[in-house]
């Protein structure tokens, strides 16, 4: 099995910074994309960021140009560095791997979550 540990999270003004981390460990896998979601209270998940194998990124528009999302292949690790944060990004961030097993079948898993919090 392969299990995700996320950190990062917190309080932060309006206008201010965040970078959440996502590191995988466990059984040797294949990383093929991991995507950021963020769940705000009343509200469905939603997907944020997303980085496939190649390294092409994809962005919720809300997003576009104030958050990145970048891996490092070494730690088995993905970012997510969020800038100019908004009250409306406040949510429990999860992140999510999708990736290929030992036994060549495809899996996904998600991390446990954590907390992001802007105040106006």
């Amino acid at each position: 099995q392969v299990q995700l540990v996320e950190s990062g999270g917190g309080l932060v003004q309006a206008g201010g910074s965040l970078r959440l981390s996502c590191a995988a460990s466990g059984d040797s896998f294949r990383f093929n994309a991991m995507g950021w979601y963020r769940q705000a209270p009343g509200k469905q998940r939603e997907l944020v960021a997303r980085i496939n194998n190649e390294g092409v990124t994809t962005y919720a528009d809300s997003v576009k140009g104030r958050f990145t999302v970048s891996r490092d292949g070494a730690k088995n690790a993905v970012y997510l560095q969020m800038n100019s944060l908004e009250p409306e990004d406040t949510g429990v961030y999860y992140c999510n791997l999708e990736y290929t097993n030992f036994r060549f079948f495809p899996r996904a898993v998600w991390g446990q979550g954590t907390q992001v919090t802007v105040s106006a």
